[in-house]
């Protein structure tokens, strides 16, 4: 079995924006969701863990067990994490973890956190928990953080969205538009709006086409992955490819056919 071809690494901003997900709902009080499985040991895991991980049980062996109450073929992600495993070769806990969840019958490729608790945490200490268990109403109440589009320095999130340390806010509105200015001593930058899925979107793919002088189409591909739920409508989309033909970049992709 090659394991590269059925694990993938995945970096502390992406795991950051799993979690941090919403759309109509947060999408952690989806079950089937995210299983976010913690391998270190039990006396690490009690002290504490990334909020909502589980401990994957080990029998005497040192195998790993999957949690007894999860269906794997059901999970649309499954991320993995031990105390500081950076890469596939590795023969630390969080690569052996998912070689047992793909075993067990996971649909989708198993994530393994590059850097593992040890990064995440001292990043983003704030998503430390010592709580174990949660129930599901906890979950649909859970107050999410603005997403990450730009490690450290450019956040996108709801008009509540209020949580970045140091952040300059920046009100996107049908009356008003914005122009993001990030300098070196500027901190970081939160873009909102009402949903935080379409005005504020389209400024930040508008920043992003101007200072990595990208396509549309690459901007696009980015910015989803840090918010799937992003919806920008047919005329900021328009004004976009405006844009981009405004910067001289030369189209790759049509992207209006993901807009409605």
């Amino acid at each position: 079995m090659k394991l590269q071809s059925e694990v993938t690494l995945v970096e502390l901003t992406d795991l950051f924006n799993y979690i941090n997900q919403e759309g109509r709902f947060v999408y952690l009080s989806n079950p089937n969701y995210l299983l976010l499985l913690d391998a270190r040991d039990k006396i690490a895991y009690a002290e504490d863990h990334i909020i909502t991980a589980r401990n994957v049980l080990q029998t005497d062996s040192v195998e790993f067990v999957p949690p007894c109450d999860t269906q794997l073929e059901c999970q649309m992600c499954v991320v993995v994490y031990d105390g500081n495993t950076s890469d596939l070769n590795s023969d630390g806990a969080a690569v052996k973890c998912a070689r047992m969840i793909t075993e067990n019958g996971s649909r989708n490729p198993v994530k393994i956190l590059k850097g593992g608790y040890e990064q995440f945490s001292a990043r983003y200490p704030f998503l430390r928990t010592k709580k174990m268990i949660y129930m599901p109403r906890e979950l649909d109440a859970l107050n999410t953080y603005p997403l990450e589009v730009v490690p450290g320095r450019l956040y996108l999130g709801k008009r509540r969205a209020h949580r970045v340390p140091d952040a300059t806010l920046i009100a996107c509105s049908s009356t008003s538009a914005g122009k993001i200015m990030l300098k070196d001593d500027t901190g970081a930058v939160l873009v909102y709006s009402n949903l935080g899925i379409c005005r504020s979107v389209a400024m930040i793919l508008a920043y992003l086409m101007y200072k990595q002088q990208c396509t549309l189409n690459l901007a696009w591909t980015h910015v989803k992955r840090c918010c799937v739920s992003m919806k920008p409508n047919r005329g900021f989309v328009n004004e976009l490819t405006r844009w981009e033909r405004h910067l001289g970049i030369e189209p790759k992709t049509d992207v209006t056919a993901d807009v409605n």
